[in-house]
């Protein structure tokens, strides 16, 4: 039996949280039924932009349980597994699956900045171990390691792996994953700084793996579609130019800090983020609004917006002497 080849528009969804800041599962409920209604083709839960990174391992397991609960027909929920270490990275992908998830996606633990051969030895464990599909996500500004396609293709040969998600900045390793017709869906995040979108869809990919979609999730189903026709490609040229200014909003600040601020004023359920992030507020929050009106999305998906929460232009952090390395790059996970 081949493995399920994943097509169409993969959003990371965000984490809704209460007031008293714990995890919000009603919230998580609706936020699924909304994608499932704008043709998102699956969900990953607990990604970057789900605030992975500050919740607990029992806030995890609990989403996780909860959330399954929500599933609907041809909408497989994916699940973000990546722990410190491999051993509790395999704990939570196992949990994953024995609470129902459809699969899970890792990437290298952070800090590790694991060099390539620890790397795929720790992604083949993993998916030796995992008793549902496997998505490797290959993000080098985030975790420090790069996998190059010749490590990318000896995974695509493994049974459980089904997915690699790509945010790197080399168009050219996409054309040789994908020259070598591998059964593995090539997904690419949407990051605008990148460009890689273009690239992975005119070249045959299979998708996007997107932040984007929690706010346009039909937009982001047109411009993940494969191209299967001349048509395909026309709509995905008109999609993509006219959604980049939001794209471009999106990815103007570290995930998921642009995105879900700007959730939360449209009405989604959303909640604060997590601290140490501090949600946008003031002017670089309202220039999003004001893309979400004009481009007719408020209209479209019946947000109610709640100005209100735009509040006060936050104070600036000091300029540094240097950007980091790779600044603006993508980072869902």
């Amino acid at each position: 039996m081949g493995k399920r080849i994943l097509t169409g528009s993969f959003v990371a969804l965000i984490t809704p949280f209460k007031e008293d800041g714990s995890p919000d599962i009603e919230g998580f409920g609706k936020l699924i039924e909304f994608q499932a209604k704008n043709g998102t083709s699956a969900l990953l839960v607990m990604g970057s932009t789900g605030e992975v990174s500050l919740l607990s391992r029992e806030e995890r397991h609990r989403i996780i349980t909860e959330t399954v609960k929500f599933k609907k027909l041809g909408l497989p929920l994916f699940y973000g597994c990546t722990a410190n270490n491999t051993r509790e990275t395999i704990a939570m992908v196992q949990y994953a699956a024995g609470a129902g998830a459809d699969g899970a996606v890792v990437t290298v633990p952070s800090y590790v900045y694991a060099p390539v051969d620890a790397a795929l030895q720790y992604f083949l464990e993993v998916a030796d171990a995992s008793p549902i599909p496997i998505g490797i996500y290959n993000n080098p500004i985030r975790v420090g390691t790069d996998l190059p396609s010749e490590a990318i293709l000896r995974l695509a040969d493994h049974p459980n792996v089904v997915i690699d998600k790509e945010a790197m900045a080399r168009p050219g390793q996409i054309a040789q994953i994908l020259a070598a017709r591998k059964e593995m869906s090539l997904m690419c995040c949407d990051s605008p700084n990148l460009g890689l979108v273009p690239a992975v869809m005119s070249l045959g990919g299979h998708g996007t793996a997107n932040m984007t979609g929690n706010i346009a999730p039909a937009e982001m189903a047109i411009i993940s579609k494969p191209w299967n026709s001349i048509e395909d490609a026309f709509n995905f040229r008109e999609a993509y130019l006219r959604l980049l200014p939001l794209i471009q909003f999106t990815y103007s600040k570290v995930n998921p800090v642009p995105v879900k601020s700007l959730a939360r004023v449209l009405g989604l359920p959303a909640g604060r983020l997590r601290k140490p992030y501090l949600n946008m507020t003031g002017g670089a929050l309202r220039a999003g609004l004001d893309i979400v009106k004009r481009l007719g999305l408020a209209q479209q998906y019946g947000y109610e917006i709640r100005e209100d929460l735009i509040g006060e232009e936050s104070p600036e952090a000091p300029t540094p002497a240097a950007p980091p390395t790779g600044a603006g790059a993508c980072f869902i996970r």
